[in-house]
């Protein structure tokens, strides 16, 4: 199986801390590869993560953006962003808010987002339609961890076919269901 070769220089340090906190959460690089790709499809975008984690997929989504795109990156766990703000803060392209991601969907509705990376329950198990109404005409929503996982709860598999079921019922989006990574699945707005 290949690898991903070129990966974010900053990954190595934000993985380091990531794992001294032992956050279980963390995206895989296959993931991130994924994440830089559909970023540099988009020139000028607006990128919004929903769950910022430890900023690894933000380091990947901030590889592949051009240096007219920004990115905002949405948590509620200060603790586990504030690594994201040590290790990228200093980019202006990316601005880290620390609020829950359904709060932070109902107050940018008006807004559009070519790229939109759900990594968290909110955006992706609850608000989702308040996360696909933000992306943009021929923007990305794109979510992961739809293959087993180990550190699932009891009783989530079921949530996860109901999720897909849903997405591809939408009428408004094309998708593709991904066995790549930890299960990746990618919708583009049509209309």
């Amino acid at each position: 199986m290949w690898e991903v070769a070129k990966r974010p220089r900053v990954l190595e340090a934000i993985v380091a801390d990531t794992e001294q906190l032992r956050f279980p959460m963390a995206s895989e690089p296959k993931t991130g590869s994924l994440l830089r790709l559909l970023a540099a499809s988009k020139p000028c975008a607006r990128v919004l993560e929903i769950g910022t984690g430890t900023g690894i997929s933000a380091a990947w989504l901030l590889e592949g953006m051009d240096d007219a795109s920004t990115l905002v990156s949405i948590d509620n766990d200060a603790q586990c962003q504030e690594v994201a703000r040590k290790h990228l803060g200093n980019n202006p392209r990316v601005t880290f808010i620390c609020q829950e991601g359904e709060e932070f969907l109902k107050s940018v509705q008006s807004q559009r987002f070519e790229v939109v990376f759900a990594d968290s329950w909110p955006g992706k198990f609850s608000a989702l339609e308040l996360a696909l109404k933000v992306v943009a005409k021929g923007g990305y929503y794109i979510i992961d961890d739809l293959l087993p996982q180990t550190n699932w709860p009891a009783g989530h598999a079921p949530r996860v076919s109901q999720l897909v079921s849903e997405l591809e019922r939408q009428q408004s989006f094309v998708s593709l269901k991904l066995e790549w990574a930890s299960g990746l699945m990618v919708l583009v707005r049509v209309r």
